[in-house]
């Protein structure tokens, strides 16, 4: 994160209003909610993580069993059967 001086981005009329509680600090400003991105929408690992997911499921329906399917994605056996014991 790059910091900005106040005095080259803000108006002069707000810097003044922002200068009455802070003065010399720097102040973090963070995004709007509604800006917010889940984790991993933008570099496409929600994506991917999911469709692994669906992988699992559908190998354990299969009959392959949960201590396979976690030798074969380097998972342990309590993250598999989260996987496969949920319905999302």
């Amino acid at each position: 994160m790059a910091y900005l001086k106040a005095n080259a981005i803000l108006p002069e009329k707000l810097l003044s209003e922002i200068q009455k509680y802070v003065q010399g600090e720097t102040i973090y400003i963070p995004k709007p909610e509604n800006s917010h991105k889940k984790w991993g929408s933008k570099s496409g690992t929600r994506r991917l993580i999911a469709e692994r997911n669906k992988a699992i499921k559908e190998a354990f329906r299969n009959d392959r069993s949960i201590e396979q399917l976690a030798t074969e994605y380097f998972l342990s056996i309590e993250t598999i059967k989260k996987i496969v014991y949920t319905n999302k």
